[in-house]
């Protein structure tokens, strides 16, 4: 296993955590397992979780602003935004305009 599949793996376990209706971002999860500067690996992950053993709903990552930036690796025109308003979220301009009521800051909720 390398050690990019091993940082994959942890944070699909994470992000399989997250709740209903609630989203976080590239950079929480970075900090939560002690990488804070690995958002955009994050990322990378968010962008490989399909093909992931279970599923990951990385519908529920953002960037920190609440911006749609991974929506471009979901099959279909407007799933990813389709996805959260189903959860509750309201987006505007490819960005969720209610993100400070849905994060999840996994440091907070998990613990370290």
């Amino acid at each position: 296993m390398t050690q990019n599949s091993g940082f994959f793996q942890s944070v699909y376990e994470v992000t399989r955590r997250i709740p209903h209706g609630r989203v976080t971002t590239y950079g929480a999860i970075a900090r939560y397992l002690g990488s804070p500067g690995a958002a955009r690996m994050v990322g990378w992950a968010m962008n490989q979780s399909h093909t992931a053993s279970q599923f990951v709903p990385a519908h529920r990552v953002v960037n920190r602003v609440g911006l749609l930036t991974g929506q471009h690796h979901f099959e279909g025109t407007g799933l990813m935004q389709e996805l959260l308003e189903n959860e509750g979220a309201v987006i505007k301009d490819n960005r969720i305009v209610n993100m400070k009521e849905m994060f999840w800051d996994p440091v907070e909720e998990l613990g370290l």
